[in-house]
C-alpha cells in the first residue's frame, strides 16, 4: 500500500480536500461569531445538551435551545460535508471505500464470526413473576381469612 507513491499522492491530496474547506469555515466561523449566540435549535433540549451546544459562553440563564459559535462551526462540519463533496468532484470523506480497503487487507470475517459464535455462551431466562405472584396470592388469601399481617407473611414466604 505505501510502496505505491501514487497511492500516497491520492492520499495526501484527499486529506487536503478535507483539511482546506474545513479550515476556511472554521477561520470564518471564528472571525465572525466569536463569542456571540448565533442560533436557535428549533426543537426543545434537555439541559444536558448546554455544554455542547453553549460552548464558550457562560450564562446560566441562557436557554439550552441557543447556539454559541464554536458549536455553530461543528454543526457546519457536519453539515456540509455533501456540499464540501459535490463542490470538490470527489467523495473525500467514503468510509466505505476504507472499509472495503480495510477488508481487502486480509481480515476473514467467516473466521471472525466463527470464533465469536463458539464463545457464546446461551443463557437461559428464568421467569420469576409467576413466583410472586404465587407469593401475593397465598399472601391475601391468608389475609382474607382473617390472620394477622405477620403471621400471614411468614406463611406466604415459608414455600419460597
Amino acid at each position: 500500500m505505501l510502496s505505491d507513491p501514487t497511492m500516497m499522492t491520492s492520499m495526501l491530496t484527499k486529506n487536503l480536500n478535507f483539511i482546506v474547506p474545513n479550515m476556511l469555515t472554521a477561520g470564518w466561523v471564528n472571525f465572525f461569531f466569536t463569542g456571540f449566540v448565533v442560533g436557535k435549535v428549533p426543537f426543545p433540549l434537555t439541559q444536558r445538551f448546554r455544554g455542547m451546544l453553549q460552548r464558550g459562553i457562560e450564562l446560566q440563564s441562557l436557554d439550552v435551545t441557543y447556539v454559541s459559535s464554536l458549536s455553530w462551526y461543528f454543526l457546519n462540519f457536519f453539515g456540509l460535508r455533501g456540499v464540501f463533496n459535490l463542490c470538490l468532484g470527489e467523495n473525500t470523506l467514503d468510509d466505505t471505500q476504507a472499509m472495503q480497503q480495510q477488508m481487502a487487507m486480509g481480515m476473514n470475517t467467516e473466521k471472525a464470526f466463527a470464533a465469536v459464535k463458539e464463545n457464546l455462551d446461551m443463557m437461559e431466562h428464568e421467569f420469576v413473576l409467576y413466583v410472586a405472584e404465587r407469593r401475593a396470592e397465598r399472601l391475601l388469601r391468608r389475609l382474607v381469612s382473617g390472620a394477622a399481617v405477620g403471621e400471614a407473611r411468614a406463611f406466604a414466604n415459608a414455600e419460597f
